[in-house]
């Protein structure tokens, strides 16, 4: 009888645990998933970042291959940068190249990331030695306090939207706001590439803090005025280094013809030396700029610069 007693006392013992371990498990896998449903923002982040590398990891590469495939169109005089040609740009008087400067009616209203002489200036140094030897007046440098990274445009060239003076003011502000709410930028030079245009071209990847993707919806989401249509893809972060206005000097050594073999050497040889360097980045400009491709060519402008704030919102 107590054999009995004690086994038929131990069977519902037996059930209950297995009873709890059961409602135990379901209760943890439920509260797993909604943990996982509920802390979506650092996995969208994770993937957006992930994005933006691959696409910018394309994109430089696809342009890369732009000076291979169409060859140097600017040794041509052919169209050099935001569909305006060398002669728009530039000309040659006594022997020293000067910008045409051309009056922009509406102002262009861009918005740009600004990179301090604190980096600029090593990279500038570093394209003059290398490029100044084999190009006689047909060369123009970028001005290393004006080195930017073109983020989107309130109005350009093409896709014009005038503005009064109050919504003038009431775009700066906006942009004001979201540079307030961004932290610094650290970024790393990726590669130098030279266009079939002529432009040579620093291409950047951020290293941390927002991809220019987002940056650039923030921007548009501030000014749903601006156009449609920007003038560059959303994944890019580059920066004119110079612009090639006509064909090297043929080093007497080499006694070669070849201009664009010597162009591609140029720009290995500049690759070997700043590709991979790192810089900050703090400072969101919002620029009108009353003649064309003013901060290209140090035309008439009207900056305004505000700090990336790194504030919570």
């Amino acid at each position: 009888m107590a054999t009995a007693t004690t086994s038929a006392i131990r069977a519902p013992n037996w059930r209950t645990v297995v009873l709890f371990w059961t409602i135990s498990l379901t209760i943890f896998y439920s509260l797993f998933q909604m943990g996982l449903r509920n802390s979506p923002s650092t996995s969208s982040s994770s993937d957006s970042f992930v994005t933006y590398a691959e696409q910018s990891t394309r994109l430089y590469d696809k342009m890369e291959r732009d000076l291979q495939e169409n060859g140097p169109v600017f040794l041509k005089q052919g169209e050099t940068s935001q569909s305006l040609s060398l002669s728009d740009l530039f000309t040659l008087n006594n022997g020293k190249i000067s910008p045409v400067l051309k009056v922009a009616n509406p102002p262009v209203r861009a918005n740009v990331l600004h990179l301090s002489t604190e980096y600029s200036v090593p990279v500038s140094k570093a394209v003059e030695n290398v490029f100044s030897p084999y190009f006689e007046n047909t060369i123009w440098f970028q001005d290393s306090k004006m080195y930017h990274f073109s983020m989107f445009h309130a109005s350009n060239h093409i896709f014009s939207v005038p503005a009064t003076e109050d919504e003038v003011e009431g775009e700066a502000a906006a942009v004001k706001a979201v540079a307030n709410k961004l932290c610094p930028l650290e970024i790393i030079l990726d590669r130098v590439l030279l266009t079939s245009t002529g432009v040579l071209l620093g291409c950047w990847k951020v290293n941390s803090g927002d991809d220019p993707i987002t940056i650039r919806s923030k921007l548009r989401y501030v000014l749903p005025r601006a156009p449609e249509k920007q003038l560059y893809d959303a994944a890019i972060l580059h920066t004119s280094l110079a612009r090639l206005l006509g064909p090297p000097i043929s080093p007497t050594e080499a006694g070669s013809d070849d201009h664009l073999q010597l162009i591609h050497e140029l720009v290995t040889r500049l690759n070997n030396q700043i590709r991979g360097f790192r810089a900050i980045v703090s400072e969101l400009w919002y620029v009108e700029e009353f003649d064309l491709l003013a901060l290209a060519l140090g035309g008439r402008m009207k900056v305004r610069s505000f700090p990336l704030g790194c504030a919570k919102s």
